[in-house]
């Protein structure tokens, strides 16, 4: 069969109905490793920024005793022009990235004291390392801060997710 296969449950019940229900709910929601809960989450690009947030939590995690979720947001670039009725439609790239800063990140000496994690995830950079946030429970977000003419224009990604954060971000100089 071509496409998608929505396997039944084991309850023989059809998926629509075990949706539905609230034991099902769990199942739905993405699980994470229990080792990495109340963790501190970091956004990482390999930016010199987002290395002094990466030397920062690694610290915290260390006076802690915290695991440490760090956060790749792979691109997304808008593949139409906003017209002010229909938002944007964006298209994800392929960002090889991610790779590369696990094999750097994998190698590096300081990493090797406390239990770290790579998360890639693709879309709005705020909206992503909280829900990381939400779903590891994390104690708090750690990002780089953003010096520039971009940052000043658009608002920076350290001001708006302490904006709108629902736990404590610490925003690296």
């Amino acid at each position: 069969m071509a496409g998608h296969e929505f396997p039944e449950p084991a309850d023989g019940r059809p998926l629509a109905e075990s949706a539905a229900l609230p034991e099902a709910a769990p199942a739905l929601h993405h699980a994470c490793d229990p080792a990495f809960r109340h963790g501190i989450v970091v956004g990482f690009d390999g930016s010199v920024s987002s290395e002094r947030a990466l030397s920062y939590a690694i610290g915290m995690a260390r006076r802690t005793g915290s695991a440490l979720v760090i956060v790749h947001v792979a691109n997304r670039l808008p593949a139409t022009v906003w017209a002010g009725c229909e938002p944007p439609v964006f298209v994800d790239v392929p960002d090889h990235r991610t790779e590369v800063l696990g094999l750097e990140l994998a190698c590096a000496d300081h990493l090797t004291e406390i239990s770290w994690v790579l998360v890639e995830r693709g879309g709005d950079i705020c909206h992503e390392l909280e829900e990381v946030g939400r779903e590891y429970e994390a104690d708090a977000i750690v990002v780089g801060g953003t010096h520039g003419l971009v940052g000043r224009i658009f608002g920076s990604v350290a001001g708006r997710l302490a904006r709108r954060a629902q736990r404590p971000v610490v925003v690296i100089p």
